[in-house]
């Protein structure tokens, strides 16, 4: 029987179950009920159950789910049961602010390789990393098996980077210009641009001032 395939949309609400679920985790929960995750989530019940129920059955009705159990298997769902070494593209002061981020810790990833093409920048290091010319990418990239990049340049040059990046067989890119980018359908693209967002939150606050 064919595998059912599972809409993008499920996949995007998995990492946020995978969240709360540790931070209650860390509050020393060991059982959850979906009613409980759903309200910390703003969402139904009934959608955590469907949406979990594509993986399998993870609980019993009644008796909720085990949250350490639930954890382990949305890790492997999601493939972050292991660490992914990433590369950084750009490395000025968002950069550089992604190189010091400890949020990656424990979550699956660690940006393991630096490039940029300003001379003054290259051969310096960070947190010991030492910035590499961005010209060795199709060299670095294949030699440390990577398939996650973080794109963090000026938009004029993004998208030339994406083509760095794919040719050298990066499956998914995290991109912090302010630019759509043009990938193959077989690379997976996130945007992060906080103008963006917070211009769908002046829609709804702006009045008519």
């Amino acid at each position: 029987m064919a595998a059912r395939e599972v809409p993008n949309i499920v996949i995007s609400r998995l990492p946020l179950y995978l969240r709360a679920l540790e931070f209650m985790q860390r509050e020393g929960k060991q059982v959850v009920a979906s009613r409980e995750l759903a309200e910390r989530l703003g969402v139904s019940s009934a959608q955590i159950r469907k949406d979990l129920s594509y993986f399998g059955e993870f609980g019993k009705q009644g008796s909720g789910y085990q949250v350490d159990h639930l954890i382990l298997e949305l890790k492997r769902i999601l493939k972050v049961d292991r660490e992914w070494d990433m590369a950084l593209v750009g490395v000025g002061d968002l950069g550089r602010a992604l190189v010091h981020y400890e949020g990656f810790k424990g979550k699956g990833f660690c940006i393991s390789l630096l490039f940029d093409n300003n001379p003054e920048k290259i051969g310096a290091k960070i947190n010991d990393l030492e910035i590499m010319d961005s010209r060795l990418i199709s060299e670095l990239i294949p030699k440390w098996g990577i398939k996650i990049a973080i794109i963090a340049v000026p938009p004029q040059e993004a998208q030339g980077v994406a083509d760095e990046l794919v040719k050298a067989g990066v499956l998914a890119i995290l991109n912090y210009a302010p630019i759509t980018l043009k990938v193959p359908k077989h690379v997976k693209v996130q945007y992060i641009d906080p103008v963006v967002h917070l211009q769908r939150m002046t829609y709804y606050i702006g009045g008519n001032n």
